[in-house]
């Protein structure tokens, strides 16, 4: 998040976001998933869709909360600039952090720009790349879909390297560091102080790094064993057969999202196993581009956040709560540091399955 960092437990969604005067803003919500109300949702390679889904929502409505407390001054400025009110400004805002259509709209664009970038672009390279070199492979063919993973790859780490030198991503990377060791220190049962937090590594087994690389890893076996086996677009004309194939590939992304969310999970579980290291290595490599060292400032309001989120499960026994039961409000609390957040006994165990 900007200046913040968003954490979910299985009942409560907090943002915790540092504001301009030093102080601790925290948003602090019930969480109602999907899979509490259909079971077939948490089935084995059904989930990581859905998962995938939910994440993203949560992910459009903290940025946009994280936007509004981070940059309140300039926004407000900026509004009262072309006439608006603040209360006005403040209000409109706030509907954005909403799982609303708007919030739908912005998964959607989302979707559509990495479908551009990182589907459709490396294929019509590969398909260009053949047709320019009077290959004897095609579609059909292994080699083909070899190198349109490693085009794919090459552009996801172009761009992460890009944005990178980008000041406010750089800090955004620094608060996913900041995310891992807290987390890390969590599992490790260790109080959640900055001083236990600091001697963790940035990395985790279970990031959505991870997440991209075993869902770039297994694309490209996926792809060339289906369309080894399904003609897709044959007898088409060349433009209409790869755009079948794109087509086709979206599809195929689902399945390899849960596939991705299966292999993910066991790492969190095998990540000390020699193969389990071996699996997760280039994940951990990737991670080097997408987290930085955090500041000291930076870990508390990651440890707020996590704290917070356990304070909530035990206060309210969020567990054992019915399925549409609302025994939190949202609400926006102002806390000066991590001090503030009242201490919760619940441990790794408590949540596990």
């Amino acid at each position: 998040m900007i200046e913040g960092v968003m954490m979910r437990s299985p009942n409560t969604f907090i943002v915790a976001v540092r504001q301009e005067d030093g102080t601790i803003r925290v948003r602090r919500d019930q969480w109602f998933g999907l899979f509490k109300k259909n079971k077939f949702l948490k089935l084995p390679f059904v989930r990581g869709v859905f998962i995938l889904l939910e994440t993203m929502a949560n992910g459009i409505v903290a940025l946009n909360y994280s936007a509004r407390i981070a940059m309140a001054s300039e926004m407000i400025k900026k509004a009262e600039k072309n006439g608006v009110t603040r209360e006005d400004a403040v209000k409109k805002e706030k509907e954005k952090e909403k799982v609303g259509l708007a919030t739908w709209i912005s998964i959607a664009a989302s979707l559509v720009f990495g479908i551009l970038l990182f589907k459709a672009l490396p294929h019509f390279l590969t398909a260009l790349f053949a047709d320019s070199t009077h290959a004897s492979w095609g579609l059909q063919s292994f080699t083909f879909h070899t190198i349109d993973g490693v085009l794919k790859a090459f552009i996801f780490i172009f761009y992460i390297v890009i944005i990178g030198f980008i000041p406010d991503i750089r800090r955004v990377f620094q608060y996913h560091g900041a995310e891992h060791k807290s987390i890390s220190t969590f599992e490790a049962q260790e109080e959640l102080t900055i001083e236990n937090a600091k001697k963790y590594t940035t990395f985790h087994p279970r990031c959505g790094t991870t997440f991209i690389f075993f869902l770039l890893f297994i694309s490209i076996i996926i792809f060339a064993v289906f369309f080894a086996l399904v003609p897709v677009g044959a007898g088409l004309p060349t433009v209409l057969k790869h755009l079948l194939a794109v087509g086709t590939k979206i599809l195929l992304v689902f399945p390899i999202a849960g596939l991705s969310y299966e292999l993910i999970k066991l790492m969190g579980k095998k990540c000390d196993t020699w193969w389990g290291k071996i699996l997760s290595t280039p994940g951990l490599l990737l991670q080097r581009l997408t987290t930085r060292e955090p500041a000291d400032d930076q870990l508390e309001v990651a440890l707020v956040s996590i704290k917070a989120a356990l304070f909530l499960e035990e206060k309210y026994n969020l567990k054992n709560v019915g399925q549409d039961m609302k025994v939190i409000t949202l609400e926006e609390v102002e806390i000066s540091g991590l001090n503030d957040v009242e201490k919760s006994n619940f441990k790794l165990a408590d949540f596990l399955e």
